[in-house]
């Protein structure tokens, strides 16, 4: 077994993409690899690195000379060795770490570990491990990353390499294998966009993360040119995407307005040109999505090296204000696309799509033990993204076992603060068996539906397919990984004026969506015909939670109780005895929204490990207990992405009163 450390921080998107797609990229190439990726800036400094953060985030958006200046300086400077006693603590966590897990190899996709790396090992023969940086920045690379040595520079491309060669770097150090973008990109063959012509639609991506209080108009624009089509992203930004669908409403055929998406490789491949700020992720998704680039914004500093990769290299064009934006695109389409199609043959040159994989390929050679179970992938490899027939592993019959799961989980696509690969790392550390993943999806026809639609609080009509493209992907890989079942799931909203007139309801194992419009006993019914669950979230009176409770399903537990597979007895640290003195079929979940919710009750099934298994041990309601998951305050905390959590105490089982055979644990 490997044991790969990869570190990145918070400052810019590219750091921490770069680091989360090598990590997939590492786990499809070997499947004897550990990895662990973590931001040593949020975990050692916490709320002081979420002010350095902001202040980071405030100069480069509102003040982007003073930003300038500092990158100057840290370009031109020892500015960072001569301030290493500034990170004690960051040293001091990183020593621990590297003492504690031993890794084979350490990667960087932050400048500043490998100066605390040189400090830490400075007085020692050499370090006990590999250890590679990868340059986020394109061109205009700052210093700091190479003024601290490095067993290998992996960079984007050529020209950011002369870079390197220029400032003394050694070539044979310098690996161009371009920016580590998600394998997703190199799995399947590019989407072939022909030329649009007169009469077709023109299908642009524009992303907006800069330039918000004009983004109306930029759109209005674009709209004018003939047979554009526009994919609008706004990220978690809920009013901006409130403002852009209230003014394109009536034009849902041209115009589609999403919020934070999964979804950027499929997006990118899709559509014929982006519009978006130069940071070093997006740019680069542009390259290997071979998507030509109109940059809208430019930062000094970094973002100047991607933008000159654009013009420089014929990739797109840079406007120097919102309103030349629409102008370049319209320029692109005349004369049969001639300038775009120019920019496409540019990219096809550059575009390195299996940068990841590439990069993961070497970063295993450069560990001293060989990899047997090492496979080289290819471009356009066959490695599925959903498999395209069932597997033996996903439904393998196996001795019945006491299984630890989680059946209402909520992750960003709603009100969660995880995405649904960071819940399933989460859950998958701590050995659980099972989980269902269960945002919320509002009912449009109900006030407080509509006003949660316009939020961030819900998933979105638009997202529901990406949703659950989204959960089929990791489904695999955590059965791969963690040897842990992930089901997809949803918590229908049907709230009313009061709580009485309030129902929440999870279907378990869905398998397509399903209309967020539909009457309880309807919805009961298609969670049903996909051979789902339903079952009804905190059915009773909260007393430890604040929250509005859902009380519609107890109060007409005539009509429901027929109905409904599993009725929650336990919800976060909630117990509603009312649910086991009736007799009800019951579970018990974490309404889990944040890694702390981890520590609440659970449900403990014995079965077989499957997810028919799971579900017919549920209908039957026997052989089910529930535990209150405790942090053990006796043991050293395992540090994991966001959260440093431990494992549990010994579970504390609670069996409902009701004539039932409970198996313990």
């Amino acid at each position: 077994m490997k044991k790969i450390l990869i570190l990145t921080a918070g400052f810019g998107g590219g750091h921490n993409a770069a680091a989360q797609n090598l990590r997939e990229a590492l786990e499809l190439v070997s499947e004897e690899v550990k990895v662990e990726v973590l931001d040593l800036f949020e975990s050692s400094y916490g709320s002081i690195n979420t002010i350095a953060q902001n202040a980071y985030q405030g100069m480069v958006q509102y003040v982007p000379r003073i930003w300038g200046g500092l990158y100057s300086l840290l370009d031109n400077s020892s500015f960072i060795e001569n301030r290493l006693t500034s990170f004690t603590r960051l040293k001091d966590a990183l020593s621990d770490i590297l003492h504690e897990t031993q890794p084979d190899c350490v990667v960087s996709t932050y400048p500043v570990y490998a100066h605390i790396i040189q400090e830490i090992y400075r007085d020692h023969a050499e370090r006990p491990f590999a250890f590679v940086t990868i340059v986020t920045d394109s061109i205009t690379v700052n210093s700091s990353w190479f003024r601290a040595p490095s067993d290998f520079y992996s960079v984007s491309n050529e020209a950011t390499a002369n870079v390197l060669k220029a400032a003394g770097v050694p070539g044979d150090q310098i690996k161009v294998l371009g920016f580590p973008v998600s394998h997703r990109f190199g799995q399947a063959p590019m989407e072939t966009l022909q030329p649009p012509v007169f009469g077709q639609p023109r299908k642009i991506l524009y992303v907006i993360n800069t330039g918000k209080k004009k983004s109306g108009k930029v759109i209005d624009h674009l709209l004018e040119i003939p047979d554009v089509v526009l994919t609008v992203t706004v990220g978690r930004d809920a009013e901006l995407k409130t403002k852009l669908t209230e003014r394109t409403r009536g034009l849902a055929d041209r115009v589609r307005v999403l919020g934070w998406t999964n979804q950027m490789p499929e997006l990118m491949m899709s559509h014929h040109l982006v519009i978006g700020k130069a940071g070093a992720a997006l740019v680069q998704e542009a390259i290997a999505a071979r998507c030509p680039m109109i940059v809208n914004q430019v930062i000094p500093g970094q973002e100047e090296g991607n933008a000159r990769l654009i013009t420089e290299f014929g990739l797109g064009a840079v406007a120097e204000r919102n309103r030349e934006v629409p102008e370049l695109v319209a320029e692109a389409f005349e004369h049969k696309a001639k300038i775009w199609l120019e920019w496409r043959r540019n990219l096809a040159r550059m575009s390195r799509p299996d940068a990841a994989v590439r990069l993961a390929e070497l970063v295993l050679e450069k560990c001293e033990a060989p990899d047997p179970t090492r496979k080289s992938i290819p471009l356009f490899s066959q490695v599925p993204i959903r498999p395209s027939v069932t597997t033996a592993a996903d439904h393998a019959v196996t001795e019945p076992r006491m299984l630890l799961c989680d059946f209402h989980i909520h992750t960003n696509y709603s009100d969660g603060k995880l995405s649904v690969p960071e819940v399933v790392d989460f859950y998958g550390r701590l050995g659980f068996d099972c989980i269902c993943i269960t945002d919320h999806l509002a009912d449009p026809r109900r006030l407080i539906g509509k006003l949660a639609r316009l939020s961030s609080m819900t998933v979105s009509e638009s997202q529901l397919e990406e949703y659950f493209k989204v959960i089929e992907r990791e489904r695999w890989r955590a059965l791969r990984k963690y040897n842990m079942l992930v089901l997809t799931g949803m918590e229908f909203n049907k709230d009313g004026y009061t709580q009485k007139s309030s129902a929440h309801l999870l279907g378990i194992d869905l398998k397509a969506p399903i209309d967020s419009a539909l009457d309880l006993p309807e919805t009961i019914a298609q969670i049903h015909a996909q051979g789902g669950l339903a079952v009804a979230s905190h059915p009773h009176i909260m007393k430890s939670e604040w929250g509005k409770n859902t009380l519609h399903l107890w109060e007409n537990q005539e009509k429901f109780a027929p109905l409904i597979d599993a009725w929650e007895i336990a919800n976060r640290n909630n117990i509603f005895d009312c649910v086991g003195m009736k007799g009800l079929p019951f579970l018990a979940n974490s309404d889990f929204h944040k890694p702390k919710h981890i520590y609440s009750w659970k449900t403990l099934l014995y079965c077989e490990k499957s997810p028919e298994a799971i579900k017919q041990c549920i209908r039957r309601n026997e052989h089910v207990s529930i535990t209150l998951y405790r942090k053990d305050r006796g043991s050293a905390a395992a540090i994991v992405p966001r959260a440093a959590v431990a494992e549990p105490q010994p579970a504390i089982a609670y069996f409902p009163p009701r004539p039932l055979e409970v198996a313990h644990s």
